[in-house]
């Protein structure tokens, strides 16, 4: 169980000059800790380059050393892309690579388990299954907690489960906004087998997607001034509308950002409005 909305980290080890800076992405984990986030959602090659692999999971992790109690925090952190010299990059499933990758990963986030591991993308050169079937080994291993997957179709959702069994997969982390709905059929997918739906750039993405939702769709920004409260509010309580099981996490390199993005589960948005709003898509 997590909050309704985790954070995204992934912005703070964006660019070869990271921006924001460390100080400033610690007080972004903190405003979101203070709002009541419990999950924060990150990966190994969030980093600003290739040899810097691990540098988002440093800074999370320094960001919960300095608060008291962060016991209710989950971390979920991915692995299975690969990044080398000159920015080469590639995927990797074997089991080999996934158990150094767990181990960087348990480093980096100063952990003894990681709470949430996930498969960031398959690696069309192996069998599906099987790469799950390692991570299973290390579950059993106590080496991470829980197993989900990343970017992956309805087949390999149903692949994964009958690996792990009904219950054993506990997430799906699915590109999904306004602008992304290739993915609907996951979400719904997932909620029927009561597994979670975790949508990445919820708001369209940081290349500007989220700051320009409203004009994008401007029933969200109908919608936000009829509620006083922003545009990104309104997406995000419309995603949560969507069922129990889904969990965006939206990223932020701001307080202000994700103090936003967190007030969207007080945001009751009405039939008629999520009627216009889904009118908007046909």
């Amino acid at each position: 169980m997590v909050s309704a909305v985790g954070l995204g980290a992934m912005p703070f080890s964006m660019g070869d000059r990271v921006s924001p800076d460390r100080e400033q992405a610690i007080a972004t984990v903190h405003a979101a800790l203070d709002a009541g986030v419990t999950y924060i959602d990150t990966a190994d090659i969030y980093a600003p380059s290739w040899d810097t692999m691990g540098h988002n999971e440093e800074v999370v992790a320094e960001a919960l050393s300095s608060r008291s109690d962060t016991s209710e925090v989950i971390v979920g952190t991915k692995g299975g892309i690969t990044r080398g010299p000159g920015e080469s990059w590639g995927r990797d499933g074997s089991p080999d690579y996934l158990r150094r990758a767990v181990e960087a990963s348990l480093r980096a986030l100063r952990r003894e388990v990681i709470d949430l591991y996930q498969w960031h993308r398959p690696d069309r050169s192996r069998v599906y299954g099987q790469v799950i079937e390692t991570f299973k080994a290390l579950q059993d291993e106590g080496k991470i907690r829980a197993i989900g997957i990343s970017n992956a179709n309805i087949e390999e959702i149903d692949v994964a489960i009958e690996v792990l069994g009904e219950g054993g997969l506990a997430s799906v982390q699915n590109e999904f906004s306004p602008r992304f709905r290739s993915s609907r059929s996951e979400l719904e997918h997932c909620g029927r087998h009561g597994v979670a739906f975790l949508p990445w750039s919820p708001l369209g993405g940081t290349g500007g997607g989220s700051k320009e939702v409203g004009q994008a769709y401007p029933v969200f920004q109908e919608i936000g001034e009829q509620h006083g409260v922003s545009p990104q509010q309104v997406v995000i309580a419309w995603e949560l509308s969507l069922g129990d099981h889904v969990i965006p996490i939206p990223g932020a390199s701001r307080p202000a950002s994700i103090t936003d993005s967190a007030k969207a589960v007080h945001l009751r948005l009405t039939d008629d409005e999520l009627t216009r709003i889904e009118g908007q898509f046909r």
